[in-house]
């Protein structure tokens, strides 16, 4: 069986991610980390040629913080065919915006527990 998760490729990468956080992102991680709604997030972690922002394991979930990069055409298009490639591996993404994120940080939190 071919790995999927965290394959030693992308390894450098996902270490610059974790490095270089955004404000967003960084919020969110404090709220979700050390298990803190109940199940392990892992950040910035490898699915595939992906790296996702955070994903529970235990939930077969996805969660993207997208900055402004994410809403022109290319990155539309990237962002639809790997969500698709993520689905087909039974992994739900849910996605919010980096407004979304610092300003009802909350509410973001509320619609994560939602799915769980």
């Amino acid at each position: 069986m071919t790995k999927i998760f965290n394959i030693k490729d992308n390894a450098g990468f996902r270490v610059e991610l974790r490095k270089n956080m955004t404000e967003p992102e960084r919020r969110l991680w404090s709220k979700i980390r050390k298990r803190q709604l109940g199940v392990k997030f892992r950040r910035q972690f490898g699915i595939g040629r992906y790296v996702v922002d955070f994903y529970c394991p235990e939930k077969r979930l996805v969660v993207e913080v997208d900055g402004g990069s994410h809403f022109n055409d290319s990155s539309v298009t990237y962002d639809l065919a790997r969500d698709a490639y993520l689905n087909s591996l039974n992994i739900r993404v849910l996605r919010f915006t980096n407004l979304d994120v610092m300003q009802n940080l909350d509410g973001v939190l509320l619609v994560v527990m939602e799915v769980f």
